[in-house]
């Protein structure tokens, strides 16, 4: 018995352990400076926007940086992001839970971005 609370305790420490860390500013700024310029031109995006954007909501990977660049065009990406503006605003996370301030960071970043290109 005692050994089933120890694995317990242990796996829930752990757990904590590997929370999601918020963008910092400056992660925060490059991403939306990235995105915006993608929205005029795709050959714009870089790694550090595709990273982004392909984990949000509504949009998928394309296998990968390249693969994204050709399925898209500026206007389409635009288009996109306000189509998925609502599904990309990690509602269902709620304050005092593991990871909400990371996807608040990403709520924050999707928003700063829609104010940009509407």
């Amino acid at each position: 018995m005692a050994l089933t609370a120890i694995s317990t305790t242990s796996l829930l420490n752990k757990e904590l352990k590997m929370s999601l860390t918020p963008l910092t500013e400056r992660q925060k700024s490059l991403i939306v400076s990235n995105i915006v310029k993608a929205c005029r031109s795709i050959d714009n995006l870089n790694k550090t926007g595709y990273n982004f954007i392909y984990l949000c909501s509504g949009f998928i990977a394309h296998y990968d940086l390249y693969g994204f660049i050709a399925s898209y065009t500026g206007e389409s990406l635009k288009r996109d992001i306000l189509s998925y503006a609502g599904q990309n605003q990690w509602r269902n996370f709620h304050e005092g839970e593991r990871d909400y301030e990371y996807y608040m960071s990403k709520k924050d970043v999707y928003n700063r971005i829609l104010a940009q290109i509407v």
